[in-house]
């Protein structure tokens, strides 16, 4: 039901956005103290947001591969700042579990705006 296409764009749209984060904050120590959290969460709910929005396959669907997607790219993500010694260890599990949420609810109002521009297509 989910499709695979699209959700690895939308995981390599999320993937390479959580990378550029990372190493802006490697360089720009503001980017690690103001912007890693509210940002790695913000990246991954506009991946799975992409997703939904683009497959239009349901709220279930949207919402399951949101969560795949925002998860699997701040994995990513989060290993690579603790790789580069920006974040310790410990904040990869829970750092994850948090994107994996926020992707779910990217998927949501992704799927919730493909309804509304087939609705508004509809009326044309």
């Amino acid at each position: 039901m989910i499709d695979l296409r699209i959700l690895l764009r939308a995981f390599i749209v999320g993937t390479v956005m959580q990378v550029v984060m990372v190493v802006t904050g490697h360089f720009v120590p503001w980017v690690v103290f103001h912007v890693f959290e509210f940002g790695a969460m913000m990246i991954a709910a506009t991946s799975g947001y992409l997703y939904a929005m683009d497959s239009g396959k349901g709220y279930f669907p949207g919402a399951t591969a949101g969560a795949i997607t925002g998860g699997g790219c701040a994995l990513i993500g989060i290993s690579l700042s603790v790789v580069l010694g920006e974040t310790a260890r410990p904040v990869i599990p829970f750092g994850t579990a948090v994107c994996v949420l926020t992707g779910a609810v990217g998927g949501l109002f992704g799927q919730m705006a493909h309804n509304w521009r087939a609705f508004e297509n509809r009326q044309r």
